[in-house]
């Protein structure tokens, strides 16, 4: 599948984007997570039936750790790709996040909600439950974090994971190119997001899908459907036999429901 990247300058906070695009289509944006680059197999599996726009999280890449100190807010990241979605010109389009990137979503989904068609959930983890042991990022070996990102750790989809860095500050850097926020600064500091979120999701009106791993280790499929029910139109899928990268894992089963879900009539805000 040929793949073509463009770089996107953006005026707030000075970044440049860089995008991987592929397919025709209906538009599709994919906000990765944590344990996943960009572009993947899971994005493969959707680019032959939409135009896939998979952005790299702003701020990432060789000058992370600057880059990080330049973003002062959750809601400045939710600003960048407002602008972002404006410059590729995407004044309709579908989200689908995975983990970080699904938070990310839901912040844009109700900030943007005119222009959002419809809202795919991968294991969001934007509202915030103090037992869920994402703090371990910081502290685990790459075995350890594979064992809590995937329900079999040595799989081919926790091969990703496991060929992080196994120096703390080197694995900081390399997970903060999958999850800008990695690094921590004074003003924000990851893994705690913005808990106010909770607050905003009933602002979500897209119709949304919402996948969990039956076998997630880093925030339970209990709370899937806790999560759901904050939003106005959701509905939830759990996957058996995944952890927290379900697209990855079973991407025979979750491939399938996000096409399917996608598939259904746009519905402009407030249609029944």
């Amino acid at each position: 599948m040929s793949v073509t990247v463009e770089a996107v300058a953006l005026r707030h906070c000075g970044f440049e984007a860089k995008v991987k695009i592929a397919g025709s289509g209906a538009p599709i944006v994919y906000l990765h997570g944590a344990g996943g680059p960009a572009w993947d197999p899971f994005v493969d599996a959707l680019a032959p039936h939409h135009t896939v726009y998979a952005p790299d999280h702003p701020g990432t890449g060789d000058t992370a750790r600057d880059a990080i100190h330049r973003v002062p807010s959750l809601w400045d990241l939710v600003l960048i790709y407002d602008e972002l979605l404006d410059a590729l010109g995407l004044e309709r389009v579908a989200l689908v996040g995975a983990s970080f990137g699904g938070m990310m979503a839901c912040e844009i989904a109700a900030h943007r909600r005119s222009a959002i068609s419809a809202l795919v959930l991968l294991d969001p983890i934007g509202l915030w439950r103090e037992d869920a042991p994402v703090a371990q990022y910081m502290t685990a070996t790459p075995d350890e974090l594979a064992s809590i990102l995937f329900c079999d750790p040595q799989g081919a989809a926790a091969q990703a994971a496991l060929a992080l860095p196994s120096d703390n500050d080197e694995r900081a850097v390399a997970l903060a190119d999958l999850v800008w926020a990695m690094g921590a600064t004074g003003k924000f500091v990851w893994p705690i997001p913005d808990k106010g979120l909770a607050r905003r999701l009933h602002r979500v009106t897209a119709p949304t899908l919402v996948v969990w791993g039956e076998e997630d280790r880093l925030v339970s499929p209990v709370y899937a459907q806790e999560f759901a029910d904050r939003l106005g139109d959701a509905r939830v899928e759990i996957v058996p036999a995944a952890g927290h990268l379900p697209q990855l894992e079973r991407l025979d089963v979750v491939a399938p429901l996000v096409l399917d879900f996608l598939a259904a009539p746009d519905r402009r805000p407030g249609e029944p």
